[in-house]
């Protein structure tokens, strides 16, 4: 069961507010309209049901507010527009990368995927689906982690008859195993035919709370549609003929050459048409608004009908007792002020890793981008090659010095930006708020996937580079040159934290191109400031510093453990590797605070 108490949304530039002390109830197994005009008030007050806007208010879902809802997924689905997923992403993919938001079984998807009729469209792009086939996609999503409650902004817009038809059959057999269904809709017709309960609300206000029967006996009423390009003189003719039968007929001109008559019918109609000789092009009989319900008015005095008059007794007189005018008043209870409505931040996918993985290789742009590093780095490492007297490391990773990074190095980066990147463009997880949610369990799965990823690309480019260069140039360029843990361990480390600039890159500035601006910017712009502070001799050296570190620690390592710590602090010696530790540091400060901040505006 659904309640909604007070409701006002938050007004805007001494604007009135869209919604305004909105209270109704949804009950459980039961189809609810929520009726009202174009810009009434219908999506804000979903909203604020959702928690997606700010206002006053409060609703409860079977006893509990949605932010007290552990579940929120499990308790209510909602439906508030077209589906924001990746267009080159399949139907399946779609849904099984949000049964990891949900904490479902990537087996659900296929369940669903019958139920709406999709099954055969499972390997279908999202962005080669009808209307209708879209709409049907965000009903499957809305019903992943079985809710008991649907919120659904106007679900049959746009769409055919015959999936109108199809959509409001799926929602009354929701709510017909026990579940509240509650959907906006402009169209009183729709909401008599398909609706238990209809709420209509006018300027964002209550006029009528009403269940579907008394709702179409009182807002509907039967009408006869005619079009003709005579409209006045046959609008005229049916008028006379009712005063001369002294029947009360109304006849309404809309627009074009159509006319609304009520309270006669299509045959009356018909030879009244005819024996004038007045052409026409449509009869049909219609349902037709009488518009919204008026409100309820307190009585007047002046209409109130008067007490009948006692008959006259002889009673003795009794001094009148003096009352107090204020005691004789009701005491004054000033109305509760209603809680505020704060929109929280979007939850993380219950299974992160398992949902950026899916996210990652549900669309062929990884694969894509990892083919175009291969090939580019493949014919740099052999022009260079064939060129210049470059050395064997930088012939395996093709880095040449007139490039500020080699070919693989910028795909990891990219990966890495497109990780947030597309979250935003295609906020899957966050849909209405226009956000992706700071959760650390998210960031830590698009981390360790990024530096895997990035991983793995380094070591094809090198295995592929020394395959091609052995092919072209025989064995001379086969060998393992000397240093190679420590050249390999630089490797992994530029790849891998390129692909971390780009990823928090953007995820600090919500953009794939600001990502790839942060991965650039550690060449082009951190190096060239880092050598310019550290151009000078050094005063002092930190050799001996695994020893001092030894000495502080409570635990004893092995002497191996120094020598790695060495290496590691020769890597952050060099530019490229403090530049990429200070431009990360940076960036993971900034995403941080960025996510602490709004975490407190909310």
């Amino acid at each position: 069961m659904l309640q909604a108490t007070g409701l006002t949304s938050t007004p805007r530039r001494d604007l009135p507010p869209a919604v305004d002390d909105l209270t109704f109830e949804a009950g459980s197994g039961h189809v609810t309209a929520l009726l009202g005009a174009p810009g009434s008030g219908k999506t804000t007050a979903l909203r604020l049901m959702l928690e997606l806007d700010q206002g006053r208010g409060i609703t409860y879902f079977r006893g509990l507010p949605l932010h007290c809802i552990a579940h929120p997924a499990r308790e209510v689905g909602a439906l508030l527009g077209d589906v924001p997923g990746h267009p080159a992403r399949t139907v399946r993919g779609q849904l099984r990368m949000l049964c990891a938001v949900a904490g479902v079984p990537a087996s659900r998807a296929d369940e669903l995927l019958e139920i709406v009729d999709l099954g055969d469209l499972g390997k279908q792009r999202i962005g080669a689906l009808s209307l209708g086939m879209d709409r049907r996609l965000g009903l499957a999503a809305a019903l992943l982690a079985d809710p008991h409650t649907l919120l659904l902004d106007e679900p049959s817009e746009g769409l055919s008859p015959g999936d109108s038809a199809w959509m409001y059959g799926l929602l009354r057999a929701h709510a017909a195993q026990g579940g509240t269904v509650l959907y906006t809709t402009s169209d009183p017709r729709t909401a008599a035919r398909t609706a238990d309960h209809v709420v209509t609300i006018e300027d964002g206000r209550l006029v009528a709370d009403q269940d579907g029967a008394e709702f179409a006996r009182t807002r509907l009423r039967p009408r006869v549609a005619v079009r003709t390009p005579h409209t006045a003189r046959l609008a005229g003719l049916l008028g006379r003929e009712a005063r001369e039968k002294q029947r009360s007929v109304e006849v309404v001109a809309e627009s074009g050459s159509r006319l609304s008559v009520y309270g006669s019918s299509c045959a009356e109609i018909g030879e009244t048409a005819f024996r004038h000789g007045v052409l026409i092009h449509q009869l049909a009989d219609e349902t037709g608004d009488m518009g919204p319900a008026p409100r309820p008015e307190p009585p007047s005095s002046a209409t109130t009908a008067p007490e009948p008059a006692l008959p006259e007794t002889s009673l003795p007189e009794t001094p009148a007792p003096e009352v107090s005018l204020l005691a004789a008043l009701p005491p004054l209870v000033e109305p509760e002020p209603q809680p505020l409505i704060a929109p929280r931040p979007a939850r993380g996918p219950s299974r992160p890793l398992r949902y950026e993985l899916r996210r990652l290789f549900g669309v062929r742009t990884a694969l894509l981008v990892t083919g175009a590093a291969l090939a580019l780095s493949v014919a740099v490492a052999v022009l260079l090659a064939r060129a210049t007297e470059t050395s064997l490391p930088h012939l395996l990773v093709a880095w040449p010095d007139q490039l500020p990074l080699p070919p693989t190095a910028f795909g990891a980066g990219l990966l890495g930006a497109l990780a947030f990147g597309d979250e935003y463009r295609y906020p899957a997880l966050a849909a209405g708020r226009g956000g992706v949610p700071r959760r650390i369990g998210l960031l830590v799965a698009k981390l360790t996937v990024s530096a895997v990823t990035a991983l793995l690309l380094a070591l094809l480019t090198v295995v592929a580079d020394a395959g091609v260069l052995r092919l072209v140039y025989g064995g001379e360029l086969s060998h393992v040159p000397s240093g190679w843990p420590h050249l390999a361990a630089s490797w992994a480390g530029l790849t891998a934290g390129c692909a971390w600039a780009g990823l928090l890159g953007a995820g600090v500035f919500r953009s794939t191109t600001a990502g790839l601006a942060a991965v650039l910017s550690v060449p082009v712009a951190v190096v060239p400031l880092l050598r310019a502070a550290v151009s000078g001799p050094a005063a002092r050296s930190v050799a001996g510093f695994p020893a001092r570190l030894r000495e502080l620690a409570w635990l004893e390592w092995p002497h191996e453990v120094d020598r790695w710590l060495m290496a590691i602090l020769r890597l952050l010696a060099q530019p490229v590797g403090a530049a990429l530790t200070l431009s990360l540091s940076a960036l993971l400060c900034a995403y941080l605070f960025t996510g602490l901040r709004g975490r407190a505006r909310w």
